[in-house]
């Protein structure tokens, strides 16, 4: 572990998020750009690669845990059983490691689990900061436009050296008037932080242990407390309402669609434009407006997404073309062509050049190369080889009420309109079906499958049973006979 390394990342995440006004989940489960609060917090340590990286819960602690089993495993959780306080909760981590027999020596992170926006840049500019002064603990602050609601930092006007830090309700007038607000975000000395955790005291109006206290207990021993200031005072913006997550979810986006435009994307219209995470992209991508990607989707070079599209978990390869549509684990191949109006659902492989057209559904399937689903139809469970056109309306009738049954295509086939291919079954290369028909058996390579009623007309049949109708007025005129007996009807 390099010196810049720290010993531990401390994430708070116990906290109930009453402002939320959410009954099925606690604040730190909420998301933004595709990634929880708690998430957002987790990936940003692990970017210091931190010896250990430790998350305390409390508030609906089984739904945060099984969260971070599954997302982020490497990450062990303290419980908090009772929040009674910052001070308290760091000093539940500390414990939770001791009783496993790790005692940490250097450099603690202690950092907060609703501050999306925070980086591993800014936590690696403070691990460093603190590294390279010697202090006992330094303090991120932030220069904020409103502090109403953030402890304010106290600083010593003989060396602007941080003095204490006083939360909102026990500050003075004079002190809320104060602009340098505590991020809730510190680094400590492993020792230290253990020593003046064992002096705090609960007299305060909340009754609680406050971690910012520690900074005049350090500083009153004679260690040196330091601070650095956020380059960017949103990074440090923590999350309490629907109002706020909302926000930080605004300007977590611009920051990942201006990523992608530094990066050789065009974005024609940002504000209509959302990116989660975890997006990637090559150059020359085009994502034309009101477009939303999510997930681990995948931009290709020189493809163009939007407008009017969701994509989740989508790879659109290199000159694609997706045009109002949404998808859902779909896998778009170099050349192809989506929507208007097209929903691929997971499974769903198109490959070069091939095309699902305008409201055409399509599910755990494969289109060959060059092979085109045009319009408006259904194919679900089905391979379709190389060069096919599959006629308009069609549908691959893959269920039967208890099983799915698949249906295979091949190469270079023409299936007609308003076919009906009841699964399993196969049609062979080469082959053709005629429209309207319902296909119950496979079809031979090279042969014209057909299934359906002989036609059977009756003639006079609309003057004799619609008398008086337009219908049959235009049916006398085009016969050159005369209705006699037609006595005029509301049309």
């Amino acid at each position: 572990m390099s010196a810049n390394n720290p010993a531990a990342v401390i994430v708070l995440a116990a906290g109930g998020g009453t402002r939320m006004k959410s009954k099925r989940l606690p604040k730190v489960l909420h998301e933004i750009c595709g990634r929880s609060l708690v998430g957002h917090a987790v990936a940003a340590a692990q970017e210091l690669t931190p010896s250990q990286l430790v998350v305390v819960v409390g508030h609906m602690r089984e739904l945060v845990q099984q969260h971070l089993a599954e997302q982020y495993p490497d990450a062990r959780t303290a419980v908090q059983l009772e929040q009674n306080g910052t001070g308290h909760a760091v000093r539940t981590a500390l414990e939770s490691l001791s009783a496993d027999g790790i005692e940490l020596d250097g450099t603690v992170v202690v950092t907060t689990g609703d501050a999306p926006l925070l980086t591993a840049a800014t936590l690696a500019a403070l691990v460093e900061a603190h590294a390279e002064q010697g202090n006992g603990v330094t303090v991120l602050t932030a220069v904020v436009p409103d502090a109403f609601g953030y402890g304010r930092i106290l600083r010593s006007e003989s060396d602007g050296a941080v003095a204490a830090i006083v939360e909102e309700k026990d500050a003075t007038e004079a002190q809320r008037a104060i602009d340098e607000i505590n991020s809730g975000v510190f680094a400590f000395d492993a020792k230290l932080l253990v020593e003046a955790l064992g002096r705090l005291n609960t007299n305060n109006s909340q009754g609680e242990e406050y971690l910012t206290d520690t900074l005049g207990i350090l500083r009153a021993a004679g260690h040196r407390v330091g601070a650095v200031v956020a380059g960017d005072f949103r990074d440090i913006l923590g999350i309490n309402d629907r109002v706020q997550l909302a926000e930080a979810r605004r300007i977590l986006n611009a920051r990942l669609v201006e990523r992608a435009m530094r990066a050789g994307v065009t974005v024609v219209d940002p504000a209509s434009t959302w990116f989660d995470v975890q997006v990637t992209y090559e150059p020359d991508a085009v994502v034309l407006p009101n477009t939303q990607l999510h997930g681990t989707t995948h931009l290709g070079e020189g493809s163009e997404v939007g407008p009017n599209c969701t994509l989740t978990d989508t790879l659109v390869g290199a000159d694609a073309h997706v045009s109002n549509a949404t998808t859902f684990g779909a896998e778009i191949g170099e050349l192809a062509s989506v929507g208007p109006y097209a929903y691929l659902r997971p499974g769903t492989k198109l490959a070069r050049k091939a095309k699902a057209g305008t409201y055409v559904e399509i599910k755990n399937s494969e289109v060959g190369e060059g092979s085109k689903v045009p319009h408006l139809s259904y194919i679900g469970d089905t391979t379709i080889g190389e060069g096919s056109n599959i006629g308009a309306a069609s549908v691959t009738v893959n269920y039967d009420g208890v099983n799915k049954h698949r249906t295979t295509i091949g190469s270079h086939c023409r299936t007609g309109s308003d076919n009906m291919f009841i699964a399993p079954v196969t049609v062979g290369d080469g082959a053709y079906t005629a429209a309207g028909s319902v296909i119950i058996s496979d079809v031979p390579a090279g042969a014209l499958g057909v299934s359906r009623a002989q036609q059977r007309n009756i003639p006079g049949w609309v003057e004799r049973k619609r008398p008086g109708t337009a219908s049959a007025r235009a049916a006398a005129a085009a016969t050159g006979e005369t209705a006699e007996t037609v006595e005029t009807v509301e049309d």
